[in-house]
């Protein structure tokens, strides 16, 4: 694991965490995985995150049999879209997960719930203020300036519902999921509860 952008500490996730300038080598010596590898620690709650073609050296390299990577954030927030620098995506990443919180639904567009709300109003037909709907969502995560911003040639987008929590959630998601079924060619949508033991909810498939 390791990740393009800060990330949040990790380390109760894998095996191991190893700061280094030189990831493919230190993961060559690794002996338990899962495993993580960052370039430095920002403050005491969050690593830095390398640059993408570094990520694309570990990748390549074929030292692990799958490189998971952090490569957006939504300052805790619900919800977002991306900025005109990110997501900071590697070259070869093959599966791109675009995440939503489901809880977003029904809360207004302000910055109290959603990231850069100016840019999700300018995708959707919504004014910052409005009432996010489930509608909203699916259009941001199926855009090519939203949730399939800068994705790489032949990689597969699985955008991920999480924060279902219950069943008038998952409703919710599965509503938010068969929006995004019907107005792409995305194959399936992910409902989870990344906080739980089994964090998979549902596939939702066309």
């Amino acid at each position: 694991m390791t990740a393009t952008v800060r990330i949040p500490i990790f380390d109760q996730h894998v095996a191991d965490v190893v700061v280094t300038d030189r990831p493919v080598a230190a993961l060559e010596k690794a002996t338990d995985w899962p495993m993580g590898v960052v370039p430095d620690r920002d403050r005491d709650d969050r690593y830095r995150g390398y640059d993408p073609d570094v990520v694309d050296a570990i990748g390549e390299s074929g030292v692990a049999d799958a490189v998971l990577v952090k490569a957006d954030g939504a300052r805790m927030r619900e919800f977002k879209a991306p900025g005109d620098r990110e997501p900071q995506l590697p070259a070869t990443a093959d599966t791109v997960l675009p995440i939503a919180s489901v809880h977003a639904v029904g809360e207004p567009l302000t910055e109290d719930c959603v990231h850069r709300p100016e840019r999700v109003a300018a995708l959707t037909d919504l004014e910052v203020g409005d009432t996010i709907r489930p509608s909203g969502i699916a259009t941001v995560l199926i855009s090519g300036r939203g949730g399939r911003a800068d994705v790489p040639d032949g990689a597969t987008v699985v955008p991920v519902l999480n924060k279902v929590d219950d069943a008038t959630l998952e409703a919710v998601a599965r509503e938010i999921a068969s929006d995004i079924l019907a107005r792409s060619n995305i194959p399936h949508v992910v409902l989870t509860q990344l906080t739980a033991s089994e964090p998979v909810v549902a596939v939702v498939e066309r």
